[in-house]
């Protein structure tokens, strides 16, 4: 089991002027490998009876394609022309080499998405992949501030505002720089196998949207967030003060910080809010059913900068590793029509997006549309599960009879069998 902690380091002025320079040599690094990576691609897509003496390298035939392996070698023989690599850790620069391959591997896989040069200032984090004894001095199991001994470095201040639970030893620390200061995250692994979650226990669906921010098969409703829209106002005093600034000045500078500090608080404050809720749902029920919804489509649409400001995605990623965490079965179901088919009855009902209240002609059953659509994932998850004998037994009255079901009764019939 692998667990990913972030706390807060604060190096003193030495140790932050060193971070940032490593990360300038770790960027250079990464450029020169992508240069070598491409001057390679271009000397292959020439004609193949000449060659361009303008555009492309000439490169011999057998000349090995420059992979992770080989850059790696080179690290050597490099140190001996740039002395400047040898203050970074030798392991630092590996995995710096190593995060190249990783994006160019993913472009392999996918077929779109060339990396792409690290323009000055875009180099972020630095890894550190393995230490031979534990790098955290300090109380590690109540909330303390220690120090993390890091290689050529030293120690650092950290706050451990967290413990390492028992058992988990670190493995790796990443050093991330941000507009708020600088963080450690630490990758922390345990021996022990913890399963992962089954359909058990009190079952709900959960539907999203802009006007309220979910609303779950049981009644609950959360209010719509806009966490952008509310901090624009001052962001916008920002952002005019960075324009009438001279370009590459310092003055400049520091109101581009100022900017960058305040969308970092706009992203804080955002993912706290999504790991409250996450936790929230979770104390609801043991199995919550999601709408498989692709929202980079939906955010392509007129409303698409409040869907992005929502982050429905990444609402989702979190409420997935909440629940893992914590033993609750998450799962994905079609939401195709959810929000235009009665839960009660089956039947389909049109609604415009303006009408948010769902009433049925048919079984005359009324509540509030996002409500309703979570009660139709409920009820698909449920069907899912139990028709393919996931649960182990059948359904008295399974949604492919004929004719008007309760709801309650079908639903209870399903949770009977946790």
């Amino acid at each position: 089991m692998i667990l990913n902690y972030v706390y807060r380091i604060y190096p003193d002025a030495r140790q932050e002027e060193l971070l940032l320079e490593w990360l300038e040599i770790c960027r250079k690094s990464y450029n020169y490998s992508l240069r070598e990576l491409k001057d390679y691609i271009g000397s292959r897509k020439c004609s193949i009876d000449r060659c361009s003496l303008v555009s492309e390298y000439i490169i011999p035939a057998d000349y090995p394609f420059p992979g992770y392996h080989q850059q790696q070698n080179n690290l050597p023989k490099a140190k001996k022309v740039y002395p400047q690599l040898k203050s970074v850790p030798s392991q630092v620069l590996q995995t710096n080499v190593r995060r190249l391959h990783d994006a160019w591997d993913f472009f392999i896989k996918r077929g779109f998405g060339f990396p792409r040069y690290k323009k000055y200032g875009q180099m972020k984090s630095l890894l550190f992949p393995q230490f031979k004894e534990n790098p955290l001095t300090g109380s590690l199991r109540a909330p303390a501030v220690g120090q993390v001994k890091l290689p050529k470095l030293g120690g650092v201040q950290i706050n451990l505002h967290r413990p390492i639970p028992e058992g988990f030893v670190i493995k790796q620390i990443r050093i991330l720089k941000k507009a708020k200061g600088w963080y450690a995250l630490t990758s922390i692994q345990s021996d022990m196998d913890i399963p992962e979650p089954v359909p058990h226990g009190h079952c709900i669906g959960l539907d999203v949207g802009l006007l309220s921010y979910c609303a779950t098969s049981d009644g609950f409703v959360e209010p719509g967030r806009k966490f952008f829209k509310t901090l624009y106002s001052r962001l916008k005093v920002l952002q005019h003060r960075l324009s009438k600034k001279q370009k590459r000045s310092k003055n400049y500078e520091k109101a581009r910080k100022k900017v960058e500090a305040m969308h970092n608080h706009i992203a804080f404050v955002r993912k706290n809010y999504q790991f409250h809720l996450a936790h929230k749902l979770c104390d609801m029920a043991d199995t919550i059913f999601l709408e498989d919804i692709d929202f980079r489509i939906m955010a392509k649409g007129f409303l698409g900068k409040h869907t992005i400001d929502a982050s429905f995605g990444q609402f989702r990623q979190i409420l997935k590793y909440v629940g893992k965490k914590r033993n609750v079965f998450v799962c994905e179901v079609d939401h195709r029509g959810s929000s235009q088919t009665c839960p009660n009855c089956r039947i389909e009902v049109r609604k415009e997006l303006k009408d948010r209240l769902h009433s049925c002609p048919e079984c005359l059953y009324e509540v509030d549309r996002d409500v309703a659509s979570a009660q139709e994932l409920c009820n698909r998850g449920v069907e899912m599960l139990s028709t393919q004998g996931l649960w182990g037994k059948e359904i008295g009255c399974q949604v492919g009879l004929s004719g008007a079901f309760c709801l309650d009764k079908w639903r209870g019939a399903a949770m009977s069998l946790a």
